[in-house]
């Protein structure tokens, strides 16, 4: 049951059936918007959510579904239960067109994928468009809604001869004209022109006697009659008969088609249903997605569990003017079934309990509803509304005693299947008696376990919702410190008017505030105000945990960072030792080899001294060969890093590792250190400062080992602080090819970004453009590119690519 009979007037719903009405394609579609009502039966209900829902997948989907020729064919088929009737040659047209509509949306449907489109697989069930008589139809009608002329042989004669018969009038009244012209019987720039059915030359009045023939009409003026040629009576007069005769033979076409057509009458109506039908369907489709609606996961029992709801009809005019609905999460349960909502005037109470209305009633009409896709619905089978002012001078009613008329229904037939809401709860009358009866009233609602949502300011009962089981308070957020609604929902608490608070803002004088806060008592000031301090706080609590969960995502991102780095380190150790060993393994064996031909050559020689003296040396030789170590070389002298000492331009290295570095700056026991492209903290203690010798030593060695960490592991090496003091940070692409090219430029981005290097360019120069493409392309499908840019004009422009990195 819907209560009141104004209910859809009242929630909204009415401007939803008027959009509806506006995306269907024909008055079929129309028809089922307007008889479209509420629904209580779960599983009814399911079926006519899965229909639309499964219409709306069709429209992402993109699939080719017939959307053209909906027309209404209903008028058509009751002309043509007559017997004797004939349908025109538009209704035939139509009916053809729409026919062929029916059947492509059935044969879509069949060869649609098992189980891709179920329920409306199901609506096309003995649903019948007879080929045979659509084939009928084309040949008598064409796809532009003109008579074939082979619509029959008598048909065809008859237009053949129509045709030559037109020639030969046209020929013989332009000679007819020709001569009045030259005559100057006729006005300037004159043509033939039809009259009563046939061809006529317009002459000037005063000499309609020179010209022998009918005058068929004159101008407005007077000063042109029309008149038909005596030379071409006999013509028009053929061709008269002509017309009659393809008119007739026409009629003898269409009563026959009309014939054929009258015994698939009840067919066709069930097709025209199934049209109507899918036209209904599609437009709630199309509404779903213009809300962004789904289909939520759906329940038999009363039940509320939405998930960032949005008003429907807020939404839609907020996407027209650019703007976002805040969304609200409310939950109805039978543990908490009645949501008392407060706050303070325009704080958005009303749009939320005109939400759970609109949407609830949306949803039991079969509609799709703008919430996110987990959340839960139930089934109610009655909804009772009290909003607004319905004082009646003829019933005697005041604004009080309609409320009391509402809450009297209420009453009487809400159970615990039914969704109650109530805006403004209790006011209309005297306060506290007001409060009074409201409190009594939710009591008995709750008592008999109905749902529902009421917006209040009364406190009494929000102190009854804190209180009692079943109920729930809800407060609307609200910037105390700017006095500004946030439209934002909160369950647990109550909310604040903020009346006072309000009314200071607003430039109310001094003293009628304090003389207020005085008459309304200390203890109702001290309830506001700890609900304001609870607001001030939660909305601090709400940006440090925003700011906490800011530096939390940090964190993970850098920890990841290092566990990837400490995953490629060990990776690389692993190679590195697997290398080893094997050229241990060989050497090994080279070694027992050596030995052993040793052996037997001092075993051959007898043991004879000088040919073992011999072998032992050549032992020897091969050992100091394949087993030699390169001794150390002498450690330049190195000054122990201080920061006294230090300033900046040293040339500083962290103690254990090759590269080095430029020292930026020194702060007590911490100094900034460039290495490469990037600067890096560290502290004082675990840096040496290098002399000259040694900052040139270090580089000769780097530049020999390069080549050889290069082969042995793909360019990737362990020393990561030497890989910044010798990275560039400009890659020269001039005069490559396309291929070796991007190998380079993807080595390049791994290596930039490993290093933290904050920007990169790539020299490519101008040419035709295929080097600066493939650099733009690749940077463009990087996540660790933040932008990609010219270089200024003045460095290079378009013939450089500057990349900023994340």
């Amino acid at each position: 049951m819907i209560y009141p009979q104004t209910f859809e007037q009242k929630i909204g719903f009415q401007q939803v059936r008027e959009r509806l009405a506006e995306m269907c394609l024909s008055p079929l579609g129309r028809h089922y918007v307007q008889k479209m009502q509420f629904q209580p039966r779960a599983d009814e209900l399911r079926k006519l959510l899965q229909q639309t829902d499964e219409f709306r997948q069709l429209l992402s989907s993109g699939a080719d579904f017939p959307s053209q020729y909906y027309y209404d064919a209903h008028p058509h088929l009751l002309r043509a239960q007559i017997p004797g009737a004939y349908l025109e040659v538009s209704a035939v047209y139509e009916l053809k067109l729409s026919l062929r509509t029916i059947r492509e949306a059935l044969t879509f449907f069949t060869q649609a994928p098992e189980g891709l489109y179920p329920t409306l697989r199901l609506l096309g069930v003995g649903v019948q468009a007879d080929r045979n008589l659509l084939a009928a139809m084309d040949k008598v009608v064409d796809d532009d809604g003109h008579v074939r002329d082979d619509a029959s042989p008598l048909l065809r004669q008859l237009r053949q001869e129509l045709i030559n018969r037109q020639g030969i009038l046209r020929r013989q009244i332009a000679d007819v004209l020709r001569k009045a012209r030259s005559e100057g019987w006729t006005p300037e720039g004159a043509e033939p022109t039809i009259r009563g059915g046939r061809l006529v030359l317009p002459v000037i009045a005063e000499h309609k006697r020179r010209v022998k023939g009918l005058i068929h009409d004159e101008s407005a003026t007077g000063q042109t009659v029309y008149i038909e040629p005596e030379a071409v009576f006999e013509l028009n007069n053929d061709i008269k008969d002509l017309e009659n005769a393809w008119h007739r033979e026409l009629i003898r076409i269409l009563m026959a088609l009309t014939d054929q057509l009258r015994p698939h009458i009840p067919d066709l109506k069930r097709a025209y249903q199934f049209l109507g039908l899918l036209d209904f369907i599609r437009a709630k489709a199309r509404f779903a997605r213009d809300l962004d609606a789904v289909l939520p996961k759906l329940g038999s029992r009363p039940l509320v569990h939405w998930k960032q709801a949005r008003h429907p009809l807020l939404q839609l005019s907020f996407k027209e003017q650019g703007r976002e609905v805040v969304p609200l999460d409310i939950e109805l349960t039978p543990e908490q079934r009645i949501l008392v909502i407060s706050g303070p005037n325009a704080g958005g109470k009303s749009v939320a309990m005109k939400t759970v209305g609109l949407v609830q009633y949306m949803l039991q009409c079969g509609l799709l509803i703008p919430v996110q896709e987990n959340s839960e619905a139930g089934v109610f089978d009655d909804i009772f509304l009290d909003i607004g002012d319905e004082q009646s001078l003829e019933n005697d009613l005041s604004t009080y005693s309609s409320h009391l008329t509402h809450m009297k229904q209420f009453l009487l037939l809400a159970n615990k299947r039914s969704l109650v809401l109530i805006d403004e709860f209790g006011t209309g009358t005297e306060p506290v008696l007001g409060g009074a009866i409201a409190e009594a009233v939710l009591g008995e609602l709750n008592r008999v376990r109905a749902f529902g949502v009421i917006t209040t300011h009364y406190t009494n009962l929000k102190n009854l919702a804190e209180r009692t089981p079943g109920l729930v308070n809800g407060a609307m957020r609200y910037d105390p410190k700017h006095l500004q609604p946030l439209y934002r929902l909160e369950t647990g608490k109550p909310g604040s008017s903020f009346a006072l608070e309000i009314a200071r803002n607003i430039g109310l004088p001094k003293a009628i505030v304090d003389r207020a806060t005085q008459l309304v008592g200390k203890e109702k000031v001290r309830y506001d105000r700890l609900l304001e301090e609870l607001e001030v706080e939660k909305t601090t609590l709400e940006r440090r945990n925003a700011e906490a969960e800011k530096h939390e995502r940090r964190m993970k991102k850098a920890a990841q960072e290092y566990q990837d780095l400490k995953n490629h380190l060990e990776e690389t150790k692993q190679d590195v030792l697997r290398e080893a060993k094997q050229k241990a393994k060989l050497l090994l064996k080279d070694t027992n080899q050596q030995i052993e031909a040793t052996i037997q050559q001092i075993r051959t020689a007898g043991a004879e001294k000088e040919q073992t003296k011999q072998a032992r040396q050549q032992l020897d030789s091969f050992v100091q060969k394949e087993l030699k170590e390169e001794r150390p070389k002498a450690q330049a002298h190195r000054e122990q890093a201080d920061s006294a000492t230090l300033k900046p331009g040293d040339k500083v290295a962290l103690i254990g590792q090759e590269g080095h570095g430029e020292l930026v700056s020194v702060k007590g026991k911490t100094a900034e250190v460039l290495f490469g492209g990037m600067k890096t903290l560290v502290k004082v203690a675990q840096l040496e400062k290098l002399t000259r010798s040694e900052i040139r030593e270090r580089e000769k060695e780097a530049a020999r080992k390069a080549p050889m960490a290069e082969a042995r592991s793909g360019g990737a090496g362990l020393d990561v602080t030497g890989r910044m003091a010798g990275f560039s940070t400009t890659l020269d692409l001039r005069g490559e090819r396309a291929e070796d090219a991007l190998q380079r430029i993807m080595n390049y981005v791994d290596d930039a970004v490993m290093l933290g290097v904050p920007e990169i360019k790539f020299l490519h120069g101008r040419g035709n453009g295929v080097l600066r493409q493939i650099v733009r392309d690749y940077l463009h499908s990087q996540r660790a590119v933040a932008s990609v840019a010219n270089e200024h004009a003045d460095r290079g422009g378009d013939g450089v690519t500057v990349a900023v990195l994340k």
